[in-house]
């Protein structure tokens, strides 16, 4: 299988998952990423579910694998196992709703019981078109996530707002970073997997060049010869 030219299996692959409360829009913020669109009323996710997208990272391709997490209380003990295979957690909040901001703490811990520092933690804000409602401003955020040495942006999952920046800009350059080793790695062989291609051609078109040199000669000799006997 193949996308854009790109055999999947040579696609560097890597694991996003998404935690937070419930009705904090988890699921919408993957759709809206994944597939640029917003359902009002999306069904709360029942366990897990994932979806996929592939990307391109510093001119890399890149296959973004998207865990969904459901919020609810009784589903909670399925999370550590994904979240151990994680190399991005995008920890989620609603703006509007205070204690799904107090309970980020609580989400963290539930990552690092798991997982080392190798991760890239993003905290999000969600539902920032809710300006009325307010009930997280936007300098606890920042700073909770300055605290912590995170991302952190405020979108729309609705409207699509700070998306492209969040993404394209902050997590994806923050992915380059942390993973700058395998970017680097893949890089070099792509060069020598081109500079190959390159003197393959050179080395076949020099033979069809003697190729044909030598089918001429031939040629010539053969009508000098007819033309003597």
């Amino acid at each position: 299988m193949e996308d854009d030219g790109v055999p999947v299996e040579d696609l560097l692959k890597l694991k996003l998952i998404v935690v937070g409360n419930q009705g904090t829009g988890k699921s919408c913020i993957l759709n809206r990423f994944v597939n640029e669109t917003f359902e009002e009323n999306y069904q709360a996710t029942i366990g897990l579910d994932f979806q996929s997208k592939n990307v391109t990272i510093h001119d890399q391709d890149v296959r973004l694998i998207l865990y969904d997490t459901a919020g609810q209380e009784k589903f909670r003990s399925l999370i550590p196992m994904y979240i151990r295979e994680a190399q991005i957690i995008l920890l989620i909040y609603d703006i509007s709703d205070r204690e799904s901001f107090d309970s980020m703490p609580k989400w963290i811990q539930q990552v690092l019981d798991v997982k080392n520092s190798e991760v890239v933690f993003v905290l999000i804000g969600n539902k920032n078109d809710l300006e009325n409602e307010r009930k997280v401003t936007y300098e606890e955020g920042k700073k909770f996530a300055e605290e912590n040495n995170f991302i952190f942006q405020e979108v729309s999952a609705k409207n699509g707002n700070n998306f492209e920046k969040l993404f394209e800009v902050q997590i994806f350059e923050a992915i380059y970073n942390k993973f700058k080793n395998e970017f680097d790695k893949r890089e070099k062989m792509g060069y020598e997997e081109q500079v190959n291609y390159e003197t393959n051609e050179y080395a076949n078109n020099n033979n069809n060049d003697n190729k044909v040199k030598l089918e001429n000669n031939i040629s010539q000799n053969v009508k000098k010869k007819k033309r003597c006997c």
